[in-house]
Order: C-alpha cells, then sequence, then structure tokens
C-alpha cells in the first residue's frame, strides 16, 4: 500500500579593501531594521567608533565529538501510531501498522528506552502530546525519540481528523523551547508517504555486492536552536512510501532490523545508512495492477546532529 524592488548593494569589496573584513553577512537583502548592522553610522561626516573594542579572536574548544549518554535514563520514546482516519480525510485504513508499532517499541526498549505508544490520534492530540513531552524534565535522560506511523505529505502527518505540519510537531524540542534537551539528540522517525511520485528504479550492470560515556568540560556557549535533531524519513520528498499490509512497512522493518544488529554497536548514520541500503535492494512492490507493480524505495535522513551518537 502507498502511503522586485531594486536596492542599493550592500557593501561593496572597496570597503573591505580598505578596512579589514567587514564581519559576519547574511545572504539576503537587508530590509530597514537590519540595514543598520551593515552600514557604519557617521557623525559629523566621520565614522563614528564603536564605545569599546571589539575583538577579533574566537574561542577555541576541544569538544568530544560524542554525545554524553551517560545519564540515569536512555530518553523516553513517543510512537503515535495512526491505522483508521475520519471518512472527510479521504484516507484509507493502514493495515499493517500494528506490526509496525510493536517491533519498534520492541526494539526501541532493548535499546534502553522508556516507549509510549499512542494509538488513532486526531491533530489536536498529537501536538498535545509533543507539547506534553517537550515540557517534561529531561535532566536525567540522554535523548529523546519520537516515531510517526501515519499517512502524509510533503512538509505533513496525518492525524486521524486531518493534516499537521511536521515542523509544528518537531519545533516544541528546539533549544528555546525544550531547555532539558539542549545539547542532546532528538530523534524522529517517520514512516509515512511524502508525494504521489513512483520510483520506477533504475537496472544496473551488477547485483549488489556481498556482504560477507563521558560529560564534556567545554565552556558554555551558544548553540543554534535547531541543533541536534535528526529526522529520519521513510522516503524521499515528493514519493509514495510503501507498506505491506501483513509484514508492515519496508523501512520500519528494514530499521528494526538494524537497530536489533547493531543498534549497540555502531552509530546512528551508520546504523541508518545501512537501513537505506536494505530498502533500496531488498524490496520491490507487487501488484496486480501492473500501475503499481516493480516499484522501487529509498529512505531519507536529515540531520542537525552536532555529535556521533551511540546507544
Amino acid at each position: 500500500m502507498m502511503e522586485g524592488n531594486q536596492s542599493s548593494p550592500v557593501p561593496a569589496e572597496k570597503d573591505e579593501d580598505q578596512h579589514g573584513d567587514p564581519g559576519d553577512m547574511v545572504d539576503a537583502r537587508p530590509d530597514r531594521s537590519f540595514r543598520h548592522f551593515l552600514e557604519k553610522k557617521k557623525k559629523n561626516g566621520q565614522e563614528q567608533q564603536p564605545e569599546a573594542p571589539v575583538s577579533n579572536q574566537c574561542r577555541i574548544v576541544n569538544p568530544t565529538f560524542k554525545y554524553n549518554m551517560d545519564y540515569k535514563k536512555v530518553g523516553k520514546c513517543i510512537i503515535i501510531n495512526n491505522r483508521n482516519f475520519e471518512d472527510q480525510t479521504g484516507m484509507l485504513t493502514r493495515s499493517g501498522t500494528d506490526k509496525d508499532a510493536g517491533e519498534l517499541s520492541k526494539c526501541f526498549k532493548s535499546l534502553g528506552f522508556e516507549v509510549v505508544t499512542y494509538n488513532n490520534q486526531c491533530c489536536d492530540d498529537m501536538k498535545k502530546l509533543l507539547k506534553q513531552a517537550a515540557e517534561e524534565n529531561h535532566s536525567d535522560a540522554a535523548c529523546f525519540a519520537c516515531i510517526f506511523l501515519s499517512h502524509g505529505k510533503e512538509g505533513c502527518i496525518y492525524g486521524t481528523d486531518g493534516t499537521l505540519g511536521i515542523k509544528d510537531l518537531t519545533t516544541f524540542f528546539r533549544g528555546d523551547e525544550c531547555k532539558t534537551l539542549i545539547g542532546k539528540p532528538k530523534l524522529f522517525f517517520i514512516q509515512a508517504c511524502r508525494g504521489t511520485a513512483f520510483d520506477d528504479g533504475v537496472e544496473t550492470d551488477s547485483g549488489p555486492a556481498d556482504n560477507t560515556g563521558v560529560t564534556d568540560a567545554n565552556p558554555r556557549c551558544k548553540i543554534p536552536v535547531e541543533a541536534d535533531f535528526l529526522l529520519a524519513y521513510s522516503t524521499v520528498p515528493g514519493y509514495f512510501s510503501w507498506r505491506n499490509s501483513g509484514r508492515g512497512s519496508w523501512f520500519v522493518q528494514s530499521l528494526c532490523s538494524m537497530l536489533n544488529d547493531h543498534g549497540k554497536q555502531l552509530e546512528i548514520m551508520q546504523i541508518l545508512t545501512r537501513v537505506n541500503y536494505m530498502v533500496a535492494t531488498n524490496y520491490e512492490s507487487q501488484s496486480e495492477d501492473p500501475r503499481f507493480s516493480e516499484k522501487k524505495q529509498i529512505p531519507c535522513v536529515v540531520s542537525m546532529l552536532t555529535k556521533e551518537l551511540y546507544f
């Protein structure tokens, strides 16, 4: 089954040659509220000097490139498993999703997560669940995980009563919103369609080859609010995502297989690369309707992680 007006240019190279490095700039047309940061104020025809000297030196830190997992708990894993949908959505029942939810629950429990599964959640319920989870105290947890099993389209996931932007759900866990997960990995796994295109695949010359925790001591620093997220999608933008009504979805079954085999040895990106390989090579759709037969799928990982993650 399938799941302007022209504006004067920003300071030219001439200014840089005369006055040195002008500093960091944005790749955008500056509006009036931002322009005063880009232009030096003048007083009586003379450039106004800053009140205090500005250092050109940056702080050098030596980070450890592994996330610290030495916490009391690995963390919470929320599974939202949407199987049935209201008639007005036009979405069919997602047979096989309960198989996915069960395998995921066992898999993440084996990794040490506290797993909670919620079935058939409407959009408001999904937002409340994630907002409540973000407001919890995660100080004694190493990370957080959330898994969506539902219908979808690009940028959106279906609740039982309609669609909701994925960004509307992940934003609760940004660094400025969820303080106790700052600097910790926030993992989102999304089994859902991202469009209506099919991947017909392409023939290759040959088949696939055979395959025979310390706390950081760095000083305090500012990090982006969008840092330390990972979103693992079952398919690339614009495409259907495939699910077998008896065995579950290609992506979830591959993810569980790789986590069960390598979850405590390999780094998360190594695991997800193997998931990509497994989905790409081991699966092909079969249907009595030739329009839906012999189709392929490739998952997609979007990482804002800043360190390596080992469970």
